[in-house]
């Protein structure tokens, strides 16, 4: 007789995962990425912090934490220092030329990413051709014309200039991202029974509502932020946060904290806007890279 040695059964305990090392330069991209954000933040936490200290200590000490919070500096740079009737000005003016510049680059971009006609790249070529030239480089005649139509210190005239400067930059991005979109949608759309108005406002405007958030903030903070045509084409009462600003300086040179407290006043909207369409933003920059 033979017999079987049976052997035991040896337990291979599974191979425990090594994590990676971080490499070099993703030590070295991590360092500069914090030593840039903490650059970035360092003026907007000592102009937070500044607006809520007095005059006096300011003086004393110019770098410093609050004390006693003094919110009167936002009251007085509301009130005194006019940042009501600024910030009001910005609001109308910012809005209303994102909103305008946005729907007629939406009523543009669409037909011509969508349908085939005549002169389809002479008009494409058109409306890009706004990219290539500063549309500081005519405020010449764009003051004449506001002139001769009664526009010169007008919001509505304001809102028409930002809007038109906005409005090759979007054409450029919502063109690209309603090609990017499949036909199959519109084909099944129309044996529904949808006609062309539905079938753009009901689903190919949603479709690309990432593209037009982006869109919108690319316009927001140039024109929240712009010096230029306010100052040439507004008159006192009329001013956006950026002109009002230097005429703050100019009248209270003295008056730092409140300074500092229309900054924040100033900055507040943006920030506002980045946290919340932060995921927005991200899907727009990143739609097509992945598939």
């Amino acid at each position: 007789m033979t017999t079987s040695v049976l052997e035991p059964a040896v337990a291979v305990a599974p191979a425990r995962r090594r994590r990676r090392r971080p490499s070099r330069g993703a030590v070295a991209s991590t360092v500069l990425l914090w030593v840039y954000a903490v650059a970035a933040l360092a003026p907007l936490i000592i102009m937070a912090l500044g607006s809520l200290r007095t005059e006096q200590d300011l003086a004393t000490k110019p770098l410093g934490f609050p004390t006693h919070p003094a919110f009167e500096n936002y009251a007085k740079a509301w009130s005194e220092g006019g940042f009501s009737s600024y910030f009001v000005n910005s609001i109308l003016v910012t809005v209303g030329a994102v909103v305008l510049g946005t729907g007629v680059a939406v009523l543009a971009a669409y037909p011509l990413a969508r349908y085939r006609f005549r002169g389809q790249g002479l008009l494409t070529a058109y409306f890009l051709a706004g990219l290539m030239l500063p549309i500081r480089l005519g405020i010449v005649p764009v003051f004449y014309l506001l002139n001769s139509i009664g526009l010169i210190d007008s919001r509505i005239g304001l809102i028409c200039v930002y809007a038109a400067s906005g409005v090759p930059f979007a054409i450029f991005v919502l063109t690209a991202f309603f090609r990017g979109l499949p036909n199959e949608l519109e084909e099944a759309a129309r044996i529904d029974g949808a006609g062309e108005l539905r079938i753009f406002a009901q689903i190919m405007v949603p479709m690309v509502r990432p593209a037009l958030t982006t869109v919108a903030l690319f316009q927001f903070i140039p024109l929240w932020n712009d010096f230029f045509f306010p100052l040439v084409l507004m008159e006192d009462d009329k001013y956006t946060l950026p002109v009002g600003l230097t005429r703050f300086v100019a009248e209270f040179e003295a008056a730092h904290a409140q300074l500092y407290a229309g900054l924040v006043i100033t900055t507040i909207p943006l920030v506002l806007l980045f946290l919340l369409a932060t995921k927005q933003i991200v899907a727009g920059l990143t739609a097509g890279m992945t598939k």
